[in-house]
């Protein structure tokens, strides 16, 4: 090799066209501390000139669970497979709100960062991956709270119990994050062609959390639309959260198999149009 040639070799080559199925781990390891720092600005970001501040991250589910307490418990008489209704509805409003916000968040990552994406470059699959991170912050500090409900109950008499697929709680974790995430790269790829649908988000996310066992158990659901709910890989995944905690729910391994297949699935699709979008989204945006 020449001295010419030597000089000429990059540390980096950005290329216009790579596979779809390119996930630029390499690129993500390198730009790790890139991704730190997002996730900082995340959480100082959403809470900043709040009175309350980090206290919104208890004040929150409590709020939720007492008006599902309320409402579904005691005017709706939905059972509770003979758990607390507080710590029953708890034990789903927190793994839902990880789950939802990852969909909310990662869902307008396009139409946010629109200028960030046009003028510099890094692996832009580090903004979805920043909120999801970002976002599990907010869920350890809302599980802790349910930790504590769980203390509390427990040191009231509550009957209750936690069994070994507690051993499973970061297998839900991860489910939850890439479910969150695959389906979050979908819609963001779709959101820069078609804008209607990022106000459909949160109305979608409602109605999606009624076709999970969040404000009650897989047993008392109708049979008529039970093959619904099931198909729901949520279901499962909160079913197997409350199972592992508080020993009430229908875990079973095919259900939480299903659920790992549909979240791969899902990721997969995500991050190949996601991949393809981000090629051309700064001309459609």
């Amino acid at each position: 090799m020449n001295h010419k040639e030597a000089i000429e070799e990059w540390d980096l080559v950005i290329e216009g066209k790579t596979s779809l199925f390119d996930l630029k781990f390499a690129d993500i390891w390198r730009y790790r501390d890139l991704l730190l720092l997002l996730v900082k600005r995340d959480f100082i970001s959403f809470y900043k000139q709040t009175i309350l501040g980090p206290l919104w991250f208890f004040i929150q589910p409590v709020f939720t669970t007492l008006v599902f307490t309320f409402v579904f418990g005691n005017l709706a008489g939905i059972s509770t497979d003979g758990l607390p209704q507080f710590l029953f509805y708890l034990a789903g409003i927190t793994p839902w709100n990880y789950f939802s916000d990852c969909i909310s968040k990662t869902s307008t990552v396009f139409k946010d960062n629109a200028n960030l994406f046009g003028k510099v470059y890094f692996p832009r699959l580090i903004m979805p991956l920043s909120i999801v991170v970002s976002n599990l912050v907010r869920f350890g500090v809302q599980f802790s709270l349910f930790l504590f409900m769980m203390g509390y109950f427990w040191w009231k008499g509550a009957d209750f119990q936690v069994t070994n697929v507690v051993l499973l709680f970061p297998l839900l974790i991860i489910l939850m994050a890439l479910l969150g995430l695959g389906i979050g790269l979908i819609i963001t790829s779709m959101t820069t062609k078609y804008r209607d649908l990022s106000f459909l988000v949160t109305f979608g996310v409602q109605l999606l959390m009624y076709a999970t066992t969040v404000i009650y158990p897989l047993s008392s659901a109708p049979a008529a639309y039970r093959p619904i709910i099931e198909a729901n890989p949520m279901t499962f995944i909160i079913e197997a959260f409350r199972y592992g905690f508080l020993g009430k729910g229908e875990f079973s391994i095919p259900g939480l198999l299903y659920a790992t297949g549909v979240t791969l699935s899902l990721l997969l699709v995500g991050i190949v149009i996601f991949n393809r979008t981000e090629r051309s989204f700064v001309d459609t945006i």
